[in-house]
């Protein structure tokens, strides 16, 4: 035979005995492959000779694994002859898959039907049977010798309309069983021709134990009240593999919405690494027990740890991340890495060793055409394997397999190591084992400067009905995270606090078990949660309210300082897309981006990480963020809309115009438009009503922003949005000094651009207008006086940063002075670049000396940096003691003695 076949087929021949006895039993086989052998599967022309005419049960037995032959054939020609790559082997045995079942299945469904009709639903529609694909199968990445995973879902129970047709009359439930058993046969059983798969049924509902069929409704039975967490584990590629004939789309996506929840859960679910860590024990406890330590799939560094990876962060982040909802297992490691939840390395290595992996299982699989995983003992076997891998010999070709294992095992302990082994040297302590004197002893020696009150507060937390009436679970996480809580409070700068701050945020999320499975399982969480804590109250309240940001503690670039606003952006606009005409879960996403955002700046702030400028950039950044992608949604919930895009300006105001927001920061907004169309004013009103509901209302996730609107022309009493031209002739004519005031921080953050600059020279315009400098002087201090009167209290001892006389308003009343009155001769003074470069032009210009208006603008730094400070304590409001700024002040102070 071999002496007329290519010569290039002589390696694969070598290789694989089946090929070499497949060929040598039907050398009608030759010609066809070298027809089509160097091209890819031409799928089309395979499947059009079974589509035409009839079978019997036995001719299409015998052409299915005749087409099996011919598939099976040219892969291992193209794959061991360097012509195929992976992907295109597992889509080929995949599409062999889904072919051969389609088309078992409906022709035993149209057997069965001839003898008792049609199986029909409660409305009188006929059914199919939803032939679910399982595992590999289910994510189109089957290996060459592969069985089949099925599971077998009928849409509903009812009967057959034989009766009608004078035919005999079965359940539904009957009719599939049948049809089930006719499909395993027909695939499945051994035949001269061998068989198309063997097919595996076990991952059905009990198992072995339980009815072939389930309808719909008892597998979400199932599911609710017996579903295992392997079983979640193996629906996260199941695939109903109905086509042609065999597909009804709404049953379909009736069994995709049924298993959707039980695998992916709402919230974050880490209490499924523990359980995907015992799965995993079970097998690795198999694997020894039978000596197979060579097995590339379940063995050390395996296939099957590569997609336990994958797969364990799909079933913790795939409930809320709907882009992890995917099956290929090389897919989803690439979402993680650009997801950044495995750095790039590690999903480069685990690519890599997946691609590696599986090539090798193949070409273990093509020697006898049988489905296993075990490296050869004998030489001979090996140097076979060997080359056909590209290596010389099996000396060369080993290192490189050991290497690929051996990262994979890191990169598995990395995910699954349980950080349990072993107990804590303060397991006793947290758990109120040891005497007294020698707990006292222990906390002196971890730095506790109060050990008495310590011990109270872990007896009062142990004590607490709460702690007590835990699920046994939750307590079990709950105090092994304890003892790592005190061990890394003791590192911080004050133990006693931290501890303290520790031991309410811990309590405040004691029932939500998957949280405590996080600090559980990552000591790396654990030490950033006890470090923010430590150095923050604000920061410790806020996690309280939002504990769902304890998962921004595993991004391991949570410290990168430099925040892509496009990619934020981008992938804001997808999530958002991702649910579009979903109004509940759109807010949720605006809030639930912006606080995992935030969370990441505090982070950063606290480590020290970002000025004060920098750090307020980046808030001012992330309110225009959310507001301009907030702006089309609020929109496209107007009913009436006039027009596709509104023709309307989003003004920000005060801290957020002034590029000075803080992290509670309100917003000051402004809307402006510009259109002549009747319905303008009522769409743009409703605009600016959905757009404050938007912004500032609360809802599961949580709120976004307290807006502030009575900036706009006559305050509460006026309109809630104004035409441009209203705008312009009330600041000319009707505004108040200290809305001009106001004016030199305004600026446009999102809406219509054209109308932004537009509104940007009017404001230039009316900044520019010539005042009377004895009249702005008096109004000023008016303004001035009524504020201090209304807020200050003027302690001799504590300082109110903002409102005391040398704080930050009479820095930004200073530079609204000078802006206001010399803007008409100095129009760079109209630029909004903050107050300390306002403050270093007027020196330029010579409004103010230039030593002046360095130490004022040094001055404002400093106050602004003791308020962002005092705003991340206990007591945000709270004054300072003067001593602590009376440099800062006595800077401001003398500027303003100097301009009034």
């Amino acid at each position: 035979m071999t002496a007329t076949l290519d010569p290039r087929w002589h390696t694969a021949l070598r290789h694989s005995r089946y090929l070499s006895q497949l060929l040598a039993a039907q050398p009608a086989l030759i010609d066809e492959l070298s027809a089509h052998w160097e091209q890819p599967l031409n799928y089309s022309a395979l499947e059009a000779p079974l589509l035409t005419g009839d079978h019997s049960d036995d001719s299409l037995r015998t052409a299915l694994r005749r087409l099996r032959h011919r598939i099976m054939a040219q892969l291992i020609l193209r794959d061991l002859g360097g012509l195929a790559p992976l992907d295109e082997i597992m889509q080929g045995m995949s599409w062999l898959a889904d072919f051969t079942t389609n088309l078992a299945l409906a022709h035993h469904h149209r057997q069965l039907a001839a003898l008792y009709g049609e199986p029909l639903d409660s409305e009188g529609r006929a059914l199919r049977l939803l032939v679910v694909g399982m595992g590999k199968l289910g994510g189109r990445e089957l290996n060459v010798s592969s069985d089949v995973d099925y599971i077998f879902v009928y849409p509903e129970d009812g009967d057959t309309d034989g009766q009608q047709n004078g035919k005999k009359s079965i359940e539904n439930f009957d009719f599939f069983t049948r049809l089930g058993k006719k499909l395993i046969q027909t695939l499945g059983d051994i035949t001269a021709d061998g068989q198309v798969f063997r097919v595996d049924m076990r991952l059905r509902p009990n198992g072995d134990s339980g009815p072939l069929v389930c309808s719909l409704d008892a597998l979400e039975n199932y599911f609710i009240t017996q579903g295992r967490a392997w079983e979640r584990y193996a629906w996260i590629k199941a695939r109903v593999m109905n086509d042609g004939a065999n597909r009804q789309e709404h049953w379909a996506e009736e069994l995709a919405d049924t298993a959707r929840p039980f695998v992916f859960r709402k919230y974050l679910d880490f209490g499924t690494i523990n359980a995907m860590r015992e799965l995993h024990a079970q097998i690795r406890r198999e694997v020894a027990r039978k000596d197979h330590i060579d097995h590339i799939k379940l063995g050390p560094g395996g296939i099957r740890e590569i997609e336990f990876i994958a797969q364990v962060f799909q079933l913790i982040r795939g409930g809320r991340d709907t882009a992890l909802q995917i099956r290929p297992t090389l897919h989803v490691l690439a979402l993680l890495a650009e997801r950044q939840i495995i750095t790039a390395e590690a999903e480069a290595e685990l690519r890599t060793a997946y691609i590696f992996l599986r090539r090798l299982e193949h070409r273990l699989q093509y020697v006898d055409d049988a489905q296993t995983h075990l490296l050869p003992t004998t030489d001979s076997a090996r140097e076979v394997i060997a080359q056909s891998m590209n290596f010389p010999d099996w000396a060369h070709f080993a290192p490189v397999l050991a290497a690929h294992r051996a990262r994979v095992s890191q990169h598995f302990d990395n995910v699954f190591a349980d950080p349990e082994a072993g107990e804590h040297p303060l397991t006793g302590l947290w758990l109120g084992q040891l005497d007294e004197d020698a707990a006292h002893q222990l906390l002196a020696t971890q730095h506790f400067r109060d050990p008495a009150t310590v011990l109270q507060r872990l007896s009062e937390l142990r004590q607490a009905s709460r702690y007590q009436q835990l699920p046994a679970s939750n307590r079990q996480r709950f105090d092994a995270i304890g003892p790592r809580l005190i061990e890394a409070a003791a590192s911080t700068a004050d133990p006693d606090l931290t501890l303290h701050r520790a031991l309410l945020f811990i309590d405040h999320i004691a029932r939500r078990g998957t949280y405590l499975a996080l600090l559980q399982q990552y000591p790396l969480a654990l030490r950033r949660l006890i470090d923010l804590l430590g150095a923050s109250e604000w920061a410790s309240e806020y996690l309280k309210r939002y504990p769902l940001l304890l998962d921004e503690l595993l991004n391991p670039r949570l410290y990168d300082t430099a925040t892509d606003w496009p990619a934020f952006r981008a992938q804001l606009r997808q999530n958002l897309a991702d649910h579009a005409g979903d109004t509940e879960r759109e807010m949720d996403i605006l809030r639930e981006m912006h606080h995992a955002q935030l969370f990441r700046l505090l982070a950063q702030d606290l480590a020290g990480q970002h000025s004060i400028e920098t750090l307020s950039d980046h808030l001012t950044e992330l309110a225009d963020t959310l507001i301009q992608e907030t702006l089309p949604l609020a929109w496209s919930k107007i009913r009436q809309r006039h027009c596709a895009d509104p023709k309307i300006a989003v003004i920000g105001y005060g801290k957020l115009g002034g590029k000075e927001l803080g992290y509670a920061s309100d917003l000051d907004l402004v809307y402006i438009y510009d259109d002549d169309d009747p319905d303008a004013p009522d769409n743009y009103g409703r605009l600016v009503q959905r757009m404050n509901t938007w912004l500032s209302s609360q809802t599961g996730a949580g709120t976004l922003f307290e807006t502030d609107l009575r900036l706009r022309p006559n305050g509460d009493a006026g309109l809630l949005t104004v035409s441009l031209d209203a705008f312009r002739n009330y600041q000319l004519h009707s505004a108040w000094t200290w809305e001009h005031q106001a004016l030199t921080r305004a600026r446009a953050c999102a809406g219509d651009r054209a109308l932004g600059e537009r509104f940007e020279r009017l404001r230039c315009e009316i900044l520019c207008q010539q005042r009377d400098l004895a009249t702005l002087k008096q109004d000023i201090l008016a303004m001035r006086d009524k504020m201090h009167a209304a807020h200050t209290r003027d302690d001799p001892q504590f300082f109110d940063l903002k409102h005391d006389r040398g704080g930050l308003i009479d820095a930004e009343f200073i530079v609204q002075y000078l802006v206001l009155g010399h803007a008409h001769q100095h129009p760079r003074l109209t630029g909004n670049l903050g107050n300390i470069a306002l403050l270093r032009i007027a020196a330029e210009l010579d409004l103010i000396p230039s030593a002046a208006a360095q130490a004022a603008g040094d001055a404002y730094r400093e106050l602004r940096r003791q308020q962002h400070l005092t705003r991340l304590s206990a007591n945000p409001k709270a004054p300072v003691e003067r001593a602590q700024v009376e440099v800062a002040s006595t800077a401001i102070r003398e500027l303003w003695r100097m301009l009034f």
